[in-house]
This record gives C-alpha cells, sequence and structure tokens, in this order.
C-alpha cells in the first residue's frame, strides 16, 4: 500500500464528505436552536448588534445561519450559499463577537470556519440534493 499516495477514490470521498456534512451541520444545529428559542421565547432580546441593524435583526440573521443553513448543509441543498452564509458568520464569531477574547474562546468558531473552508473548496459531493438537481438539470439539457 501507497501511504504517500495522493489520490483518493471518489466513493470514498463522497462518503467522507457526507459524514463531515452532517456532523457539522448537526453540530452547528446545537448552537443554533438555542438561539431560535431564544428569538421565539418573547422575552428581551439581549445579542450583540454586529451590524448595527439591532439586537433582534443580528439574533435573527445567527438562526437563520446557525439554523437553516445548517439544515441546507446536512441535505445538500444550496450547499455553498448555505455555507457562505455560514462562514461569514463564523468570521463575525471569532473576529467580532470574540475578537478581544484569547485564542480559547475563538477556537470554536475558527474550528467551525476551518471546515466550513474545505466543504466550500469540494462542495457538497455525490451524495447530495444538489447533485441530483444537478444531474436531472445536465439530462433536462439533452
Amino acid at each position: 500500500m501507497n501511504y504517500f499516495n495522493t489520490n483518493s477514490s471518489p466513493i470514498y470521498k463522497d462518503i467522507i464528505i457526507l459524514v463531515v456534512r452532517l456532523f457539522i451541520g448537526f453540530a452547528m444545529l446545537s448552537h443554533g436552536f438555542p438561539k431560535l428559542q431564544m428569538l421565539l421565547d418573547g422575552d428581551e432580546i439581549k445579542f450583540m448588534d454586529f451590524l448595527g441593524m439591532g439586537p433582534k435583526i443580528s439574533l435573527i440573521l445567527t438562526v437563520f445561519a446557525e439554523f437553516v443553513c445548517s439544515i441546507f448543509l446536512i441535505l445538500g441543498l444550496f450547499t455553498r450559499i448555505s455555507l457562505g452564509v455560514l462562514i461569514f458568520t463564523m468570521i463575525i464569531a471569532a473576529f467580532v463577537a470574540h475578537g478581544a477574547d484569547p485564542f480559547k474562546e475563538k477556537e470554536m468558531s475558527l474550528l467551525y470556519l476551518s471546515v466550513y473552508l474545505l466543504l466550500m473548496a469540494y462542495g457538497a459531493g455525490k451524495i447530495a440534493v444538489d447533485h441530483l438537481i444537478e444531474k436531472r438539470r445536465r439530462a433536462s439539457d439533452w
């Protein structure tokens, strides 16, 4: 076995991308769901106003990113668009919300950011709704 070979079987790549999408998507849902509950509780919203549009709008945008876009990521639907939103959110989390904090406080958002960047580079893979849509679109072009 050649351990230095950088080529991989396409099916392994697609399975690994699926596993990473599922894990990172469900992991981020665990951050987004409490924020969704905070939004729906009806209590006064105390959340960082990172765009200067008020804490409620900032929370809504964060819930959209961390909850809705994570569901899209899990499904492999609108993957790159969702990843763009999630990447933006993790940049804000790491460098604005935790900008003055020590690395330990930024670490989680930077780890999410790095995985999102890798997924952005590789796409959703073949085990994704995006792939089914693209396959159907190509078939209808003929």
